[in-house]
């Protein structure tokens, strides 16, 4: 359950400062954001994925649900407002700089969860939260802290970074494990910390590290994998990531 942004990648030098110009020397585009990332390495792992999105009735959006369909996600539309778009730019060090344009489109429809073996919620209205926790096993990111402040559900996993202040979270929600993320420092689990992994290859684009990272440990938890052995699926899952162009080229599958 979560968001899309159509967003428009570029490859360059550096980021350029107030007042400069970078020159890209590669450009790609398609349906990203949280809410994405985290469907498609569901997908991979679980041989399939329901993803429930909101999208503009526009292009961008049609071309959202094209593009993610070929990953194999079976993708639920709430048509509403205009597509959220996003541009990005990836510096040399396969770093991400991150500027969003238009309103995040929450859904708002509240389909029956109780089939689910696990939910990952990215984004949504707090009424599909709630709803939501008919899943045997649900899941969320700290970016929505206000949602799940109102929907006041018990989650299994609350999963972000601990370094992106708008990620952080300080306690109150009625939580059974909580993991930080720290990248290539690994991160904390109910503050016992964790090692990250080396990537296999070269660092190419850090874009949806994170939320691999996440849906990898959701996906571990909910089919029983002890915590310590889910951390490692995860930390693969993300390290993965950041050796191909784009949030999908190198996520890990089954």
């Amino acid at each position: 359950m979560g968001h899309v942004e159509w967003t428009e990648f570029a490859l360059v030098d550096h980021v350029p400062p107030p007042g400069q110009i970078a020159h890209a020397t590669e450009h790609w585009s398609g349906p990203a954001g949280g809410g994405a990332v985290v469907a498609a390495q569901l997908a991979k792992l679980a041989d399939g994925c329901d993803f429930y999105t909101a999208l503009g009735h526009d292009e961008l959006g049609h071309a959202s649900v094209r593009r993610l369909e070929e990953l194999g996600i079976a993708v639920h539309v709430e048509w509403f407002g205009r597509t959220r778009r996003a541009i990005t730019f990836v510096d040399r060090q396969g770093e991400r700089t991150i500027t969003t344009i238009g309103e995040k489109l929450r859904p708002r429809e509240r389909p029956s969860f109780d089939r689910y073996d696990a939910v990952f919620f990215v984004a949504g209205e707090p009424s599909v939260l709630r709803t939501a926790r008919g899943a045997r096993f649900l899941a969320a990111t700290p970016r929505e802290l206000p949602t799940l402040r109102t929907g006041a559900v018990r989650l299994d996993l609350l999963v972000g970074s601990g370094t992106d202040p708008g990620e952080s979270y300080d306690g109150g929600l009625d939580v059974g494990l909580v993991v930080r993320t720290e990248g290539a420092a690994g991160g904390t689990v109910d503050g016992r910390r964790y090692a990250a992994v080396p990537p296999p290859g070269p660092i190419v684009d850090a874009y949806g590290a994170g939320d691999s990272f996440a849906a990898a440990l959701c996906f571990a938890l909910a089919r029983g994998d002890a915590v310590d052995a889910a951390l490692a699926l995860a930390a693969r899952a993300g390290a993965a990531v950041i050796t191909g162009i784009g949030p999908y080229a190198a996520q890990l599958t089954r």
